[in-house]
């Protein structure tokens, strides 16, 4: 077996990954990046990019139905080919995936070893049969992989997850989605506007990473006026009968149980991190349910008593916080404590920002409404704004959601939001900087905003807080942001 000894090893190549190789470098040229699968990070192969690609063919589908409204007729039928619609999905996600390959294999071939990373101790990796890495630092960064409960194995080889969608040669008849989680709503809305029957199951009453009761109850209405959702959902059984899987469950409304067959049941219930094979247990880490204990701001893992250890851990592999952004500023961190070591630096953390592609967008952005719940009920207010009654969003007949907006009293300081609604990602990124920024309403509120655009709707919805914040007038009543002076 051949032996190798450097300062840092990193185990994956995705997005922490290379952004821990990255940030090692600056300290040292002995690093080594491990990784076992293809390349290409999770995003680009089967994740953020490939999903996009699949809801920008399902949302001109969408407006090309909804034409008429403003006039404009589409004479004859409007086809869909899902073999056009699934063959440019994977031609662009290639084109996507090939530009990471490139950026890998510009990396020095001797910093990369190709090969499953075991732990055979603190500071050593086994690699497959054929390397032993001594190491004096570690970040793992090995992502996350789909997962799902065992009765939905029932289902066969016609049992899918996000990592199987994107390489079907068609657009299937019928799909039965379980989990209305991100994935899940993101997919299971794009396949029903691109004319797949979708039934969607969940079983907590969860709507995506929706926490607000009073969003979630709209999401809910709003996504059912497309395709049948039960956040609730009670299935009774799943099985593969002729290549197909049935399911049976208790109809939403009606209680009644009904059976319904599917070309596909797709998985969508959770990505839990890629620890299971990496025999963490041989490493001293101090652990959590099953996840090492580590301080976010430093990424570094604790020994089992207590003391710090110099493995890292960075990206979905910790289950923080599984979104791309996220991972490579972890990454980032990750890295470079890894590579200066022992002067080990606390990184900065960015404001919380979750943006959910659906259309309606759902987007969270700093505070949650389960976070802010828990503080005293006399330290916050809330103000919202309903889009049904936004001049911008009726114009272009996207006036649909609820953006509900939480400040602090006493400081007037903005605290957070959740949304559903149009433009929610660009609205997400501004309400994003100003939180991160420490801004009050009231400063938010001395920024300027264009007549006419969805903005005007923020605007809004700080007027009511500023106003329940009692550091402004109260709101009569919401306006439509219509005109000059509203």
């Amino acid at each position: 077996m051949q032996e190798r000894r450097v300062d840092v090893a990193i185990i994956g190549a995705g997005s922490a990954g290379l952004g821990a190789y990255h940030a090692a470098r600056a300290h040292t040229d002995s690093v080594i990046m491990i990784e076992g699968g293809p390349y290409g990070t999770t995003c680009a192969r089967v994740g953020c990019m490939p999903s996009k690609l699949l809801i920008a063919a399902a949302d001109a589908a969408h407006h090309a139905r909804d034409a008429d409204a403003f006039g404009i007729h589409i004479d004859g039928h409007l086809r869909i080919d899902g073999r056009d619609v699934m063959a440019r999905v994977q031609r662009e996600r290639d084109h996507f995936v090939d530009g990471v390959i490139d950026s890998v294999e510009s990396i020095d071939a001797d910093q990369r070893l190709r090969g499953h990373a075991t732990l055979e101790s603190t500071n050593t990796l086994i690699i497959d049969d054929h390397t032993r890495v001594h190491a004096k630092r570690i970040v793992i960064a090995t992502g996350s992989s789909p997962d799902y409960p065992d009765f939905l194995k029932a289902a066969g080889d016609r049992l899918i997850t996000n990592n199987d969608l994107f390489y079907l040669d068609d657009l299937p008849e019928s799909v039965a989605v379980f989990g209305p989680g991100v994935v899940g709503l993101e997919l299971g809305q794009a396949l029903s506007r691109l004319g797949v029957r979708v039934r969607m199951f969940g079983v907590s009453g969860g709507i995506g990473p929706i926490s607000d009761p009073a969003i979630r109850e709209y999401a809910d209405r709003q996504f059912n006026t497309e395709f049948y959702l039960d956040p609730e959902a009670e299935t009774r059984h799943v099985a593969l009968i002729d290549e197909r899987v049935e399911v049976t469950f208790i109809e939403r409304g009606s209680e009644r149980e009904v059976t319904e067959q599917f070309d596909y049941l797709l998985a969508a219930t959770g990505r839990p991190p890629n620890l299971e094979g990496l025999k963490i247990a041989h490493a001293d880490l101090r652990m959590n349910e099953g996840l090492p204990v580590f301080d976010r701001y430093t990424l570094q893992c604790q020994r089992q008593d207590g003391t710090p250890s110099c493995i890292f851990i960075a990206g979905d592999a910790n289950a923080e916080l599984p979104l791309l952004h996220e991972a490579s500023d972890e990454g980032r961190i990750a890295g470079d404590n890894a590579g200066r070591y022992p002067d080990i630096r606390a990184g900065q953390r960015r404001s919380m920002l979750t943006v959910v592609f659906t259309d309606p967008q759902i987007a969270i952005v700093g505070l949650s409404w389960t976070e802010i719940e828990k503080r005293p009920r006399d330290s916050y207010a809330i103000g919202e704004v309903n889009f049904e009654h936004q001049g911008r969003a009726r114009v272009m007949r996207q006036n649909q959601g609820l953006l509900r907006v939480y400040g602090e009293q006493g400081s007037g300081l903005f605290l957070g939001a959740e949304m559903l609604g149009p433009d929610a990602e660009h609205l997400a990124h501004l309400m994003a900087w100003c939180h991160q920024q420490r801004m009050t309403v009231a400063q938010m509120l001395e920024m300027p905003f264009y007549h006419p655009c969805v903005e005007e709707g923020l605007r809004s919805a700080l007027r009511d807080l500023n106003g329940r914040l009692r550091l402004g007038p109260a709101m009569a009543q919401h306006c439509m942001d219509t005109g000059p002076g509203s």
